[in-house]
């Protein structure tokens, strides 16, 4: 299933290079206003910070209406200004949660844990190795979040709680995924983050979301007559992904570089 899913994601990019540069361009755009502007306001501390909060929760949002555009790449299909301004109204809320949680994540990678480890004794040691371990547990869970919102639920509560359900049920999926996407970003840096870059890590979770949810389908589907369903083990990926397969298809370096020749 995995080497699966890196094929189609692949084949994705390629299909959509130009529309996936853009959405980078777009979010690098982004970050030069909360790294930039508090700077020039520095002498006024309060609207300095005020003006890097709203700049991260703007990012985070413009993250929110990607990744829901992305979701139709995912679906073999294509998407457009519109589909993407859409997003803003559909999934702003999703956006700011996401905000919210980078902001907890900064602060407790630079005061919290930083505090405990200050104490200099074992109870201290002890809370900091216990916050870092939760807080990579959050990262972990919480980078499907735009993903859930497009494919599962559009309600904040169940969007977190579902997280945290999809983690504890594939825990070595999502920490694959997760690193697969720290990779990619960090190689990312070679070609200014303009690909795959955020975009193609946004499409890369909707992708691992949407694939992985054929397992669930299958298992509600046979969960009554069928004893792997009923313990969640031995999913027939090679039977399930048939269908995705055949729409991906195969191609010859020839046909990536030359299209129009196929």
């Amino acid at each position: 299933m995995i080497g699966f899913l890196i094929k189609k994601n692949f084949f994705d990019l390629w299909d959509n290079l130009f529309r996936v540069a853009l959405i980078n361009l777009g979010f690098i755009a982004s970050v030069a206003f909360p790294i930039f502007i508090p700077g020039l306001l520095v002498s006024a501390l309060p609207l300095s910070i005020a003006a890097m909060a709203v700049g991260i929760l703007w990012c985070t949002v413009y993250l929110a209406a990607a990744a829901y555009s992305l979701g139709k790449v995912s679906d073999y299909s294509s998407f457009g200004f519109g589909d993407f301004f859409r997003g803003f109204k559909e999934v702003w809320p999703a956006g700011l949660v996401m905000g919210l949680f980078v902001f907890l994540i900064w602060l407790l990678c630079t005061m919290i844990i930083p505090f405990y480890l200050s104490i200099g004794s074992l109870v201290g040691l002890l809370l900091a190795a216990l916050i870092f371990w939760l807080t990579a547990l959050g990262i972990v869970s919480f980078q499907f979040l735009f993903a859930i919102r497009t494919r599962l639920d559009s309600k904040l509560s169940k969007i977190i709680k579902k997280c945290f359900i999809f983690f504890f049920d594939n825990p070595g999926f999502c920490v694959f995924v997760f690193i697969y996407n720290v990779i990619s970003l960090i190689l990312s840096g070679f070609l200014a983050f303009l690909m795959p870059g955020p975009g193609g890590a946004l499409l890369f979770l909707d992708e691992a979301m949407r694939l992985r949810l054929l397992k669930y389908d299958w298992i509600e589907e046979n969960a009554a007559t069928n004893a792997d369903a009923a313990k969640r083990k031995n999913i027939p990926w090679d039977a399930l992904l048939i269908d995705e397969r055949e729409r991906t298809g195969t191609r010859t370096f020839k046909s990536f570089i030359f299209p129009w020749k196929d």
